[in-house]
């Protein structure tokens, strides 16, 4: 979550709705049993072979992924990026590999030094599109394709205020098999539907959740059991992650975590 993060919500919304797409958050909310069936689904597992390691920021931007399970990833993906992109580029100089970034709203294009970015000025949406102002919108099984990058492991980093959940409901089984792991941010700024379930149950079936960590930007105490309407998660693939079934669930908070906002306490 950033500065942006107001404008891009109406900006996405309204991409969308232009071409009958309406975003996630405009189902019927779900009452607090509901927000516990979701929040149900989201208890973070203990991994037998993870080693965690924060990457990018200290905190906001900040994100937990298994530093050792993606030994021999060959691409890397990072949505939603601004003017920098601290985890894109950690992830480009620690794996060796290219990250491509993809933001059509800001118009800053962020640097890597000792890494290699590609950017692409497209957004992530269900389908492919363009909107009045001419922002590109695509599928992440068509930007994938676009860079010859069908088949190959991948680490993909999503931060899109909202735009998440179509995004992924739409994107097929067998593209994200070839994910190694997505930390990403998830937003539920109009509270939880059906539909936010549904794309956490389709998720769950190649990943485990690994963190939750709620953005301490977004802290709100209307979505009772949850604590904010935004949360940092970590999804590993069940082809690489080892369950430790003996490990309590939730497993305990990982001290890597940290506020996105270092002046406030995170959210409770």
């Amino acid at each position: 979550m950033t500065r942006r993060i107001v404008l891009v919500m109406l900006l996405s919304a309204s991409a969308l709705l232009m071409h009958g797409l309406a975003p996630a958050g405009a189902a019927e909310t779900l009452d607090e049993a509901g927000r516990a069936a979701f929040l149900a689904e989201l208890q973070p597992v203990t991994l037998k072979n993870c080693t965690l390691k924060r990457m990018g920021s200290t905190n906001d931007g900040g994100y937990l992924v298994c530093e050792n399970l993606s030994e021999g990833v060959q691409s890397g993906y990072s949505y939603g990026v601004g003017p920098n992109d601290e985890l894109g580029c950690e992830v480009a100089k620690r794996y060796s590999i290219p990250v491509h970034e993809y933001d059509c709203f800001d118009p800053a294009r962020p640097t890597c030094n000792g890494g290699t970015f590609q950017f692409n000025n497209e957004c992530l949406a269900p389908r492919a599109m363009r909107d009045k102002s001419h922002r590109v919108f695509d599928t992440l099984e068509h930007q994938i394709a676009k860079n010859g990058d069908t088949g190959k492991r991948l680490l993909v980093k999503i931060d899109i205020e909202g735009a998440e959940w179509d995004a992924l409901l739409q994107t097929p089984d067998a593209v994200l098999e070839r994910i190694d792991q997505i930390p990403m941010e998830m937003h539920v700024f109009h509270g939880v539907t059906a539909r936010h379930l549904e794309v956490v149950k389709k998720l769950k079936k190649h990943f485990y959740v690994v963190n939750l960590h709620y953005n301490n930007f977004a802290c709100s105490p209307k979505l009772k059991p949850l604590h904010a309407t935004a949360f940092e998660v970590l999804l590993v693939n069940k082809r690489l992650g080892e369950l430790d079934t003996a490990a309590p669930v939730p497993t305990p908070m990982s001290p890597l975590n940290a506020p996105d906002n270092p002046q406030v306490a995170d959210c409770n």
